[in-house]
């Protein structure tokens, strides 16, 4: 059957707006490995693609400019190769020329996927392409596609190049990993007719990465699932971590300690004490670790309530990454089987909190729909009173501060069936709303709230303290 592009409307839209524009369009394309960037645009333009360059892990500039000879040689349907251009500069030209035969009156498409194993240290391949764009691509009003999975490379040296590509892209497409309610598409499409309870197991163990959801087999709850593709000898995902980042950062050691320390913890890490148990180097080169991670979707920044920026904590966001290293790396050698075990154990139980919290973390949008808030400027953040021995200290995990005079305040809980409220949790709530009025001094309204898996069984304890209870089908909203 052939692979349908599922969901992406909006990502899709503006390649499609890249086609249809009168004018030449360089159009940057980013997310991080395996979520989906080069088949989305494979299916977008389809044989409007004219040429395709795809890079060459770990491969000399010489080898580059060699696959290059044989692209072109197969475009142009020749049989013998065509000379193998000595620089990249001189490939352009060879580009050009070839180009130069297609139809004038069809709009062309020139895709360069994994452009940052292209344009290595002294390549010489961005300054061939900034000849390209400016010598000839506008000329012929061509869309010129540009991928990577290192996003933060991308952003870096493509977007906000200061050289000859300065301001020349036009259209930028952060493809961003599935949500909820687009996993939920892309599995029953692929006839899994999984629930939605067994929809977020599998996604707070895989993330919403489509290469890794294409491995989720119908017949198997999500527990045989994440088995199977996580534990068993030829699993899917067994060993993904150990070449994730070393495909996507040049040096990847200190990027896989950051997201090492920063998966011990719940609550977040301040940059000082992640190069402290990270044993990373002071100065610049941690602040760029962070900015590069941040930037390619593993970590998040979150901004504690009140705080200043230098106050910034950063959270493991990345789900397969906690998975592993909270679970595969160290069982992965007791069996296929062996998260029917773990699953049952407290170390699970901690990560489903911790998991459930990242889920809702990410999906604001679909929690302020069903708020009824979608059009109200909310700005989302933590809150962290460290107690001493006279003050208990109080955290929240998630609030909303609306422009509409109310915050609300997140309880996030992670149960198997309805959940209830006992008196020493309400007393802990009451705690915590009455810690962050005296400490933050807000005029704000408090609205206490709670998400939680299959909602709230209210009894006196919750009632007049929790006055919106939202649920994991509101995350697919």
């Amino acid at each position: 059957m052939e692979p349908e592009l599922l969901g992406r409307e909006e990502e899709q839209q503006i390649l499609l707006d890249a086609l249809n524009s009168r004018e030449a369009e360089m159009v940057a394309v980013f997310g991080r490995r395996r979520v989906g960037k080069t088949f989305l645009v494979k299916q977008t333009y389809g044989e409007r693609i004219a040429f395709e360059l795809t890079g060459l892990q770990h491969a000399s500039n010489a080898d580059q400019l060699q696959n290059f000879s044989l692209q072109l040689t197969e475009r142009m349907k020749l049989a013998l190769p065509v000379k193998i251009p000595t620089n990249w500069l001189e490939a352009f030209y060879l580009l050009a020329n070839f180009l130069r035969e297609q139809p004038a009156d069809q709009r062309s498409v020139i895709f360069f996927d994994e452009v940052p194993w292209l344009a290595g240290h002294k390549s010489g391949f961005l300054m061939g392409l900034s000849w390209f764009w400016n010598s000839f691509a506008v000329t012929r009003q061509l869309v010129v596609v540009i991928c990577g999975s290192a996003a933060s490379w991308m952003i870096q040296k493509i977007v906000n190049d200061r050289g000859g590509l300065h301001n020349r892209i036009t259209k930028r497409v952060f493809l961003k990993p599935f949500t909820l309610a687009e996993t939920e598409q892309y599995l029953h499409h692929r006839n899994v007719p999984y629930n939605r309870y067994q929809i977020a197991q599998i996604y707070m163990a895989l993330g919403g990465i489509p290469h890794y959801l294409k491995a989720v087999e119908a017949g198997k709850s999500a527990a045989q699932n994440i088995s199977d593709i996580c534990f068993s000898p030829n699993g899917l995902l067994r060993d993904e971590f150990t070449r994730l980042y070393p495909a996507l950062f040049a040096h990847a050691d200190n990027h896989i300690a950051v997201v090492r320390v920063l998966a011990q913890s719940r609550q977040g890490i301040s940059r000082p004490n992640i190069v402290k148990l990270g044993k990373l180097p002071e100065g610049g080169s941690t602040s760029k670790i962070l900015e590069e991670l941040e930037q390619s979707g593993f970590i998040t920044a979150y901004y504690p309530f009140g705080k200043k920026k230098k106050d910034v904590l950063y959270r493991l966001t990345d789900e397969y990454s906690l998975f592993y290293l909270r679970f595969i790396e160290k069982n992965k050698e007791e069996g296929r089987d062996i998260w029917q075990l773990l699953s049952q154990t407290q170390a699970a139980k901690i990560w489903n909190g911790y998991a459930y919290e990242n889920l809702c973390l990410k999906h604001l949008q679909p929690i302020k729909k069903v708020l009824g808030i979608a059009g109200v400027y909310a700005i989302a953040a933590t809150f962290l009173h460290r107690g001493d021995e006279q003050d208990q200290g109080a955290q929240i995990d998630l609030l909303l501060d609306r422009n509409d005079q109310v915050i609300n305040l997140f309880e996030i809980k992670f149960y198997t069936s309805e959940y209830t409220l006992t008196e020493a949790e309400a007393k802990a709530l009451r705690h915590k709303m009455g810690v962050f009025q005296q400490i933050t001094g807000t005029r704000k309204y408090l609205m206490m709230s709670m998400i939680t898996t299959f909602g709230l069984k209210h009894n006196k304890h919750s009632l007049g303290l929790v006055e919106k209870v939202l649920t994991l089908e509101d995350l697919f909203e």
